[in-house]
């Protein structure tokens, strides 16, 4: 297949690919990746596999590689490449560039030096998921990769547990059983959530569920292949600061620091963790409290 070779305005030109499936990209990205000057991927064999099967050709061109291990060096060339007048496209190994790739650092340092910034779209794994998954995609929260020590974890989901959204998260196969099974604990075993695993690829796979559930699915399973997991967001009400302080001093009364922490926590569906922390102030006469 004849790809276009158009003359391509100087500057950086940002290139979606697809996510699994090759015949994913749009004929605007082939036409780029065949026209730009320069060539830049995160992962150079992804990029130069995928311009094989369209019948991209090279042309002389090589494709330079820009990771977080090399990216200052590489991006301070690229960057005076483009001022000098040369089209620079960069290609993240999968989907959408600067969503968890490195592709970030060259956009801000384009913008910062004045350099043009274009993209072809392409196919996003967020979005993707967000379609599959049914839950609610009139607001949604894409925070990348969580931590993986389970303390910064669990920290990191209470951070996100008042958020009035779809939660998107990225994980690892080998992660996943401990993610939902923080994330039950953190958030409440009750929320609805989404598993998606291998998106646009052959053994694409969406497992549904309550938090509970998929956190004693993946207990015992073993998971393959890239992994997206959404969470519904939190019901009903938003809780202030003033309805639990108020309902732990109430609980104090009766209960012990532990017990009464765990019975606020349950009755108006906050984090544990949390109301624990707030317990303890209470119990010591904290002057805030």
């Amino acid at each position: 297949m004849n790809h276009l070779q158009v003359p391509l305005a100087a500057g950086v030109w940002f290139v979606g690919v697809p996510i699994g499936t090759a015949r994913d990209i749009t004929l605007r990205a082939l036409d780029v990746l065949a026209s730009a000057e320069i060539l830049v991927a995160e992962d150079t064999r992804s990029l130069r596999k995928l311009m094989e099967i369209h019948g991209v050709p090279l042309g002389g061109r090589r494709i330079e590689a820009l990771h977080d291990h090399s990216k200052g060096g590489v991006i301070e060339r690229l960057i005076t490449r483009a001022q000098g007048g040369a089209s620079v496209a960069y290609a993240s190994e999968a989907g959408m560039p600067l969503i968890a790739d490195p592709g970030f650092e060259l956009a801000r340092a384009a913008r910062a030096a004045d350099v043009a910034v274009t993209c072809a779209p392409g196919p996003s794994a967020v979005l993707t998921a967000l379609v599959v998954a049914g839950l609610p995609t009139d607001a949604f929260h894409f925070a990348g990769f969580l931590p993986n020590a389970t303390g910064a974890r669990k920290k990191a989901l209470e951070g996100l547990a008042r958020i009035e959204a779809t939660l998107v998260l990225y994980e690892s196969p080998k992660r996943v059983g401990a993610l939902m099974r923080d994330a039950a604990e953190v958030l409440g075993g009750d929320r609805q959530g989404a598993v998606c695993r291998e998106l646009t690829k052959r053994f694409e796979e969406t497992r549904r569920g309550t938090l509970a559930e998929l956190s004693e699915f993946y207990e015992n399973t073993a998971v393959k292949g890239e992994v997206v997991v959404l969470i519904d967001r939190q019901s009903g009400a938003p809780v202030n600061d003033l309805d639990i302080t108020s309902a732990l001093h109430s609980a104090l009364k009766t209960m012990s620091t532990k017990d009464a922490a765990a019975f606020v926590a349950d009755t108006l569906n906050v984090p544990k963790r949390q109301i624990y922390q707030r317990a303890l102030d209470i119990a010591r006469g904290s002057p805030e409290d």
